[in-house]
């Protein structure tokens, strides 16, 4: 093999180590937001690297649940939730 395919296999062999890497490591803080909207309710649980992110994450996975179209789930995003968190 030439110099070039080397260098070429060890920055893929890199980029596919980051890859995995960084998705076993994500989840210091789990948070489970409940919403309810125009009669519906859904939970969900997420993983996350710090608390507002999962906040975020699963106040949008909850309420893709109980919504349909733009208008209607960011009423419900903006809507006060119930919410625990815990750190890993």
């Amino acid at each position: 093999m030439r110099g070039t395919s080397w260098i070429a296999l060890v920055v893929l062999l890199a980029i596919g180590g980051f890859v995995v890497y960084s998705s076993l490591s994500v989840g210091s803080v789990r948070c489970e937001v409940c919403v309810e909207f125009d009669g519906a309710r859904a939970c969900r649980t997420v993983d996350g690297s710090n608390e507002e992110e999962a906040l975020a994450a699963a106040r949008t996975n909850a309420c893709a649940q109980v919504t349909s179209g733009v208008t209607n789930m960011l009423a419900c995003e903006r809507m006060v939730s119930r919410s625990t968190c815990e750190t890993r």
